[in-house]
């Protein structure tokens, strides 16, 4: 299996719609395809640890440890800040410039030594890190394709159109979508948000991640959704 990008931006259609799941359920895929892989995240705010709680469910899920990325760590999260809030807004209370150079040089280090890096966003797709800059520049700056995942709830359809438009506005390739299903229980809600959105946009809908009750029951729903996303990436 020959895969022709060495990365992928996991764009979300909001903050808490199960990026960091998707992001470790995919990493855990590739890894036991025998891939040298890692995930990155550019910026995370709310944390007080040196290893952010995203990063720590992603080696979780891959069954690493933290050990595992020791040396690698300063490029794995180049920013992180204590405040729970935007990247701009906690660059500022805390009165630490983001420097996307230096996130675009971790980047290329990460990708220079591994096979494949997955970039967890920081919330939904149009997230900014200063006044001026949005962190999906950064991305398009460094041609990644976006996989986007949605919350499947009511509100969704909304939601995810914005942030398809809001990427193809901006000549990011996407490379589909993946609904992850929470807390909504509306059979029709969660059957129809991806029919509708895929017949209006055309995008692949490589699965719906049901909720479960268990990383280990998580990860079996996912194998087949993971095999969608790489058979696109082959393409690519």
């Amino acid at each position: 299996m020959k895969l022709r990008a060495k990365a992928i931006f996991i764009s979300g259609t909001d903050t808490g719609v199960g990026k960091t799941v998707i992001t470790g359920c995919l990493a855990k895929y590739l890894f036991e395809k025998g891939y040298r892989v890692i995930t990155q995240k550019w910026i995370q705010t709310g944390c007080r640890s040196v290893l952010s709680s995203d990063i720590k469910l992603h080696l979780q899920l891959m069954r690493r440890d933290t050990g595992s990325i020791k040396e690698l760590l300063r490029f794995v999260l180049p920013y992180i800040f204590k405040t729970p809030c935007s990247p701009h807004l906690a660059s500022r209370i805390e009165n630490k410039k983001i420097d996307e150079n230096k996130i675009i040089k971790s980047f290329k280090a990460l990708s220079a030594k591994l096979d494949f890096v997955i970039v967890e966003g920081t919330g939904g797709a149009l997230v900014p890190f200063n006044r001026n800059r949005l962190v999906i520049d950064i991305a398009k700056e460094l041609d990644l394709a976006a996989l986007i995942v949605a919350e499947n709830k009511l509100g969704a359809i909304n939601h995810t159109l914005l942030t398809i438009e809001a990427l193809t506005q901006r000549k990011i390739k996407i490379l589909g979508l993946v609904f992850n299903n929470i807390k909504e229980k509306n059979k029709h809600i969660l059957k129809d948000n991806p029919q509708i959105i895929k017949t209006l946009t055309k995008q692949n809908v490589f699965g719906i991640l049901p909720s479960c009750d268990s990383y280990q029951s998580l990860y079996k729903n996912f194998i087949p959704i993971g095999k969608r996303i790489v058979k696109s990436m082959e393409e690519t």
